[in-house]
């Protein structure tokens, strides 16, 4: 229902005058305000350009400009600062003392104190009481020639050295061992410092002191270091590569390559070892009270294929001179192989029938030449005793080595001759040099191999020899086996 009131509106029905039909009232001082304080005297001059605000916004910076402008005092007068008097005197000095201005005004930096009377010029800079520092061997220095670089005088470098010589080898310290100093006050810039105290690791199991005592003269102070020697056992796969499997288990290089020619000696790597096939190897291991770690040899080959487990000990039997790969389980070393080359060079002249090349006629040729450059090594083809060496007829300079299972090997026309009668040579030893005595036509090797007393040709020949063990030697081979194998992995 709608009601019209007296003044000419329309309410609905029930609604009174106080409700949505009546006049608003006039606007009041304060809601100008209200209003005025909501709009935006200052809005962002980069947006809305050419809105009623942007326009606000110009109006209102034009004005505050107008207005900085009428209140200026101008630009051409200055305005008067209280600046304070100028220091002088003893307030400038300490002023000075403490102030930072520019170096080129001839003034220093940082907090210094002016000079007084007191003060007297030094005719040199004092030196200081003590040195320290550290010196380093070198690879092949000496242990004096490196406390004199140092700066330690003659006289006790050498009486230095003694004292350490005394404890250890010098010649076994070994190089970048490093010599921790103290050099003390001397007596004018003329003469060297005193040495008042040194120390290094003389050896693995042995750090030494070299102190000054109070009558004026040096001593050594020993200061052993305890060492256990529980070798170290790593197991693993071979994996994709022995070499990488057993280094990413720990083994240093050394030992790894010693592992896999011990093992290529009764297998082939890459025809008889699988992926799936288990290493297992003991390495020499000191490990001092310090905390340092010394690996060593390799002492223990072992391989697991499942059904066949191979093992082998780096040991020396009895009479021998150098260590050998022998069976765990049947206590025996086999040796195959052929003759190695004695000399790198070009074979000139072969085993049999020829046309010599200074008498003219055919005639046997009872070894090989192999032609080389003039001083270049001869090695020994294989382990042997030297027969003879010296000069023999149309041979020259020539050497005789015995070996083995009825075999011997000779070598001409040397420049010159590295072994002595009756020295036990190694395969692969320097026993001479290329040269060209004797009845030669130029330098090269004339290398002859007999068997029980008969020239045979020297690539003909091949060994296999197989050593074992017996009695106590025997005892102590196995007695050690067992100690190796007990070893826990990893220690």
């Amino acid at each position: 229902m709608f009601l019209k009131s007296d003044q000419g509106l329309e309410l609905a029905g029930g609604t009174s005058q106080r409700g949505f039909g009546r006049l608003a009232a006039a606007p009041t001082h304060t809601d100008w305000r209200a209003r005025a304080a909501q709009i935006d005297w200052v809005p962002d001059l980069g947006t809305q350009i050419g809105s009623r605000d942007w326009w606000r916004g110009v109006a209102t910076c034009t004005a505050l400009c107008a207005a900085t402008w009428a209140l200026a005092p101008g630009l051409n007068r200055p305005l008067i600062g209280n600046v304070p008097a100028p220091l002088t005197g003893n307030e400038w000095e300490e002023a000075r003392a403490q102030g930072v201005a520019p170096l080129g005004l001839g003034a220093g930096t940082g907090r210094r104190m002016a000079a007084t009377d007191l003060v007297r010029p030094l005719a040199e800079a004092p030196e200081r009481p003590l040195i320290e520092l550290t010196a380093t061997l070198g690879d092949g220095d000496s242990f004096t020639r490196a406390l004199e670089r140092a700066g330690v005088g003659r006289g006790e470098a050498a009486t230095a050295a003694k004292l350490v010589g005394g404890a250890a080898t010098l010649s076994d310290i070994p190089s970048g061992t490093r010599i921790a100093m103290t050099l003390g006050r001397r007596a004018s810039r003329s003469v060297p410092r005193p040495l008042e105290q040194l120390s290094l690791r003389a050896r693995f199991d042995l750090a030494v002191t070299v102190a000054r005592a109070t009558d004026g003269s040096l001593s050594l102070e020993r200061k052993p270091i305890a060492i256990d020697h529980t070798p170290l056992r790593l197991q693993g796969l071979v994996g994709s590569s022995l070499y990488r499997s057993a280094r990413a288990a720990g083994a240093p290089a050394r030992a790894v390559e010693t592992y896999i020619k011990a093992i290529a000696t009764r297998l082939s790597i890459g025809r008889d070892v699988s992926s799936a096939d288990t290493f297992d190897m003991v390495i020499q291991q000191d490990r001092a009270a310090t905390g340092e770690v010394k690996l060593g040899e390799l002492m223990y080959a072992g391989l697991d294929q499942g059904r066949r487990k191979l093992r082998l000990l780096h040991w020396t039997a009895a009479g021998e001179r150098n260590p050998d790969w022998f069976d765990a389980a049947a206590a025996q070393v086999e040796r195959r192989g052929n003759m190695g080359m004695p000399v790198a060079g070009r074979v000139t002249s072969n085993f049999g029938m020829r046309m010599h090349p200074l008498l003219g006629f055919m005639r046997m040729h009872k070894g090989m030449d192999i032609a080389a450059a003039y001083g270049t090594p001869i090695l020994a083809a294989r382990d042997g005793t030297v027969a003879s060496a010296g000069r023999n007829a149309g041979y020259g300079n020539f050497v005789k080595l015995n070996h083995a299972g009825g075999l011997a090997s000779g070598y001409g026309h040397m420049s010159r001759i590295a072994v002595r009668g009756g020295q036990h040579v190694r395969q692969g030893q320097v026993i001479g040099y290329v040269g060209s005595t004797g009845m030669s036509t130029g330098p090269h090797l004339h290398w002859e191999v007999w068997r029980n007393g008969q020239s045979i040709n020297p690539r003909s020949i091949s060994f296999a020899s197989v050593a074992r063990l017996a009695g106590r030697n025997l005892s102590a081979f196995k007695r050690r086996v067992a100690e190796l194998t007990q070893v826990r992995v990893g220690r």
